[in-house]
């Protein structure tokens, strides 16, 4: 049995439903908003016609929706990003990432997700804009006007995406594997004819050397051997309910103080089982890229 556990995972669900009710009820200014209506990806698979999109870096960075006048995470959360950092963004809403450089997630995330920013810290920070939320129209065109937007704004803390046609699958993987060599996470293809809309389809697809996911929490199994002591692994549930193990990735400091219990974990893997869980999954890190709570 873990050394904590939660059960079942839907009643924790619905217990922290009931909280953030009762909380919004109770204190209505301190509840999010909605959250932004995003495109997210899915996973490229050979066999897709390159001809139709263009290929970019995927970066390893906080997801951001500008609004026109303030950062929006994907839970519906402000972040508080200095004044001088946007003062010359266009008021037109864009979408794209926080970044500061390849491997550098950990660091950002901090920065970032401060409800009180350090200017010091922002200095490093970029928002790299891959896409203009316009609706009814090709990504050809929003990418066009997205690019005169970027240059008409001349601030340095905002970012271009450079797009790029690819249209052979030895080409993307050659692609990726100096992308990865460099430290990159992967690649992005985005369909050239799409439509800016919500919710994950083949219009945006992620290109990497490793399938990746996110599940909650639930459990810490005791370690044997040389863990003994420790937290051996991690029982958690993806979001249609499945419970599995996570016992490789982590360093002997996130066995001495391992995730917390219904906090997200990010994970890689490869394939499925025959029943349909990840194989292989390995820890990768903890999903902080909401900002800091209101105390």
């Amino acid at each position: 049995m873990p050394l904590f556990t939660i059960r079942p995972a839907r009643a924790w669900a619905l217990a922290v439903g009931l909280i953030v009710f009762l909380g919004s009820c109770l204190f209505p200014s301190l509840t999010r908003a909605q959250p932004p209506a995003i495109p997210l990806a899915n996973v490229y698979q050979q066999g897709v016609d390159l001809q139709a999109y263009w290929v970019s870096e995927k970066l390893d960075g906080v997801r951001a929706y500008w609004d026109g006048e303030q950062f929006w995470s994907r839970g519906g959360h402000v972040y508080a990003a200095p004044p001088w950092f946007t003062e010359r963004f266009p008021d037109h809403p864009l979408d794209g990432e926080l970044w500061s450089g390849r491997g550098q997630f950990a660091d950002l995330s901090g920065v970032v997700r401060k409800r009180q920013p350090v200017t010091e810290e922002w200095q490093a920070v970029r928002f790299h804009a891959f896409d203009l939320p316009i609706k009814n129209t090709p990504f050809t065109i929003r990418y066009q006007r997205l690019k005169g937007l970027v240059e008409e704004s001349r601030s340095r803390f905002l970012v271009l995406v450079e797009q790029n046609p690819i249209t052979r699958h030895r080409d993307l993987m050659a692609q990726l594997e100096a992308t990865v060599a460099a430290g990159g996470e992967g690649l992005m293809l985005k369909r050239k004819a799409s439509l800016y809309h919500a919710g994950r389809s083949d219009d945006l697809l992620k290109v990497k050397t490793f399938q990746d996911a996110e599940a909650v929490v639930v459990g810490h199994w005791p370690g044997k051997g040389k863990y003994q002591g420790l937290m051996g692994a991690l029982e958690v549930v993806l979001a249609n309910g499945r419970r599995f193990r996570i016992g490789t990735g982590f360093s002997d400091a996130d066995r001495r103080i391992p995730p917390s219990l219904g906090a997200t974990v990010t994970f890689r893997y490869r394939g499925h089982t025959a029943t349909g869980l990840p194989r292989f999954a390995s820890f990768l890190r903890v999903r902080k890229d909401e900002p800091e709570a209101a105390q």
